[in-house]
């Protein structure tokens, strides 16, 4: 049975920067929990940082690949930088998802670490790029498909055809 790996906010875990969950409705979520087809994580949380904190963006919306390369930062609202804890968040997703033979992720959209299409833009206004956050970005690289909260049909018709 494939695994899939989910955003532990998804899952009604309180592990957001503002110390609340965004808790999905969707009934293929809840049908795969069920299944035991889920593996939740927080890469933030898993790279060190507390809940709550500061709001977190990459700078300039660069996106989650120039976060890994070095190229850009990821800075809090109180001005301090938590690219390290990104950085190591993602990583630990990473491994976390290869030891459970994860190939399939459904990420919170717009996260400085799980958003697969957006991302914010490092303003702290709340505009929004294309672009993918750190953890996206490195399970991308490693051949791991994510996708967003709102695009659970797509990560189904993914799933078939893993399991075709």
């Amino acid at each position: 049975m494939e695994k899939i790996l989910v955003s532990a906010c998804l899952m009604g875990r309180k592990v957001r920067y503002d110390g609340r969950a965004k808790t999905s409705s969707d009934t293929r979520l809840a049908a795969w929990r069920e299944e035991g087809r889920l593996v939740v994580f927080c890469p933030e949380v898993a790279g060190g940082l507390p809940t709550p904190r500061p709001a977190a963006e990459i700078e300039g919306g660069a996106g989650g690949a120039a976060v890994l390369a070095g190229a850009a930062r990821v800075l809090a609202t109180d001005g301090s930088d938590v690219t390290a804890e990104f950085v190591a968040g993602a990583r630990a997703a990473l491994a976390f998802a290869q030891s459970a033979g994860v190939r399939l992720a459904v990420l919170k959209e717009g996260s400085p670490s799980c958003g697969s299409l957006t991302v914010y833009d490092g303003t702290f206004g709340g505009g929004r790029v294309p672009g993918r956050g750190a953890t996206t970005a490195l399970l991308e690289q490693h051949g791991i498909r994510v996708f967003a909260e709102d695009r659970i049909d797509e990560a189904a018709a993914y799933l078939r055809s893993l399991e075709a």
